[in-house]
């Protein structure tokens, strides 16, 4: 297959790699140092709500828990978006399940019920310290919520708390380069245009709302894996599918509120469910301070004691699902969350495809490792790569090499091998066809 060679890499590339995705927390290696909130598994079901549900009255907690069995091939990222979620609420939900190569019959939880934000229902609300969207319509006795996953703003340029509104909507947009972002593509030697029409390049996906705070849009995304991270310059990113859906039912002025809270109770049926996530460094104890003294209200209300114990299980282990924690009346439910068992699913929606070897093509050789394990992190952290270079895993004597491609000529070999050198640090050699 043309000309090869071994390509070296330093000992900390895996790390680096993670840092560039923004998911070092995320390996799927962590201990907790505090019990787990139990699940039991409650009845077998081919499907499971995702997106669209009704807020009974009085009701904070929508959507149920489920699991899945993981089949040969499937990665987190991959579940995760079939199953509407992103990637910080199943690794959190499954903090020792590997997410790039998890082991296949391994059962993941999938957190598909969630506390509404404590905001007015109605237009857009987004709470970035979930990475969850919930868009509002009706009210009344038919106020109805439809919930996805988004990507948001990383520390350094945090998506903006407020309100705001939708002022304008556009399919296929042009992405007009901000100055920021262009100095930060030119240090790495990746120049910009100064504006990026509508392709598989283009970074705002299909469609996008522009709000009334300047610069900052609700919008697609040709990086799907990126959804549910701390990954933008301050927008918010959907799954393609999931921003269409939005797009449509979104009129211009719809109000939209961004909130930033980690720790959450609701009540559904009786039941007071506590829900925690990872918070940002600067909104933690405050926040949390905030849900004390709303639970110490209810236990006062409530005339008899809190599991204190419970509540602080929840708030440690962080895994982003409602649990149950406090009775809210008598006799008004099972303190036991219960996951409904779903059935894995014939096709992934959205799961990037690894076209057949070519002899008459170009690829890039990525890696060359001694850890098969490793090197198939590598490959599937590369397939999802957006826009995709699809990546796979040839055993070699006694090393595993990662292999990019195809790619129908050259340039395309050396364009994937330029953007795997920006993106992941990696020294990808591109590899020539064979030659009959």
């Amino acid at each position: 297959m043309g000309r090869i060679a071994n390509l070296s890499i330093s000992a900390g590339y895996f790390r680096l790699i993670l840092l560039c995705l923004g998911i070092i927390a995320l390996q799927g290696c962590s201990t907790l140092s505090i019990r787990e909130p139990s699940i039991a598994t409650g009845r077998m079901a081919t499907s499971i709500e995702q997106h669209d549900f009704a807020v009974a009255g009085g009701n904070d907690v929508i959507g149920r828990l489920a699991v899945v069995k993981l089949e040969k091939g499937d990665t987190l990222p991959d579940i995760a978006r079939h199953f509407g979620l992103g990637i910080n609420a199943i690794s959190a939900a499954n903090p020792r399940v590997d997410v790039w190569a998890p082991k296949a019959g391994e059962q993941v939880v999938l957190p598909l019920s969630f506390i509404l934000p404590d905001a007015p229902r109605k237009g857009i609300v987004v709470n970035v310290a979930t990475m969850r969207l919930f868009q509002y319509k009706g009210e009344g006795a038919a106020l109805a919520v439809s919930t996805y996953p988004v990507g948001v703003g990383t520390g350094e340029r945090p998506t903006p708390i407020g309100p705001t509104k939708v002022y304008r909507k556009a399919a296929r947009p042009t992405w007009h380069v901000p100055a920021s972002i262009a100095e930060d593509h030119r240090k790495k030697g990746d120049p910009l245009p100064p504006q990026v029409p509508p392709g598989p390049e283009n970074p705002l996906g299909e469609y996008a709302l522009y709000l009334s705070k300047a610069g900052y849009l609700i919008h697609g995304t040709n990086k799907p894996a990126s959804v549910g991270l701390n990954a933008t310059n301050g927008c918010m990113r959907l799954y393609p599918e999931n921003i269409k859906e939005l797009f449509n039912d979104t009129p211009v002025n719809t109000p939209v509120a961004i909130v930033n809270q980690p720790y959450l109770v609701g009540q559904r049926d009786g039941v007071l469910y506590m829900e925690a996530h990872t918070p940002r460094e600067d909104s933690g104890a405050p926040e949390l301070a905030k849900i004390y003294e709303e639970l110490r209200t209810i236990e006062k209300k409530a005339g008899r004691p809190m599991d204190w114990n419970k509540v602080k299980e929840v708030q440690t282990a962080a895994m982003g699902i409602p649990v149950p924690i406090f009775a809210l009346r008598p006799g008004s439910g099972e303190l036991v969350a219960k996951a409904i068992v779903v059935e894995h699913p014939d096709t992934l929606q959205g799961r990037p495809e690894i076209p057949e070897l070519r002899l008459d093509a170009w690829y890039v050789l990525a890696a060359d490792m001694r850890s098969e394990i490793e090197a198939r992190r590598l490959a599937a952290i590369i397939t999802h790569q957006g826009p995709p270079i699809p990546a796979r895993v040839l055993a070699n004597n006694d090393s595993y090499r990662v292999l990019a491609g195809p790619f129908a000529d050259d340039d395309a070999a050396r364009d994937a091998a330029k953007r795997l050198k920006i993106d992941l640090e990696l020294d990808g050699i591109v590899i020539d066809p064979v030659r009959k």
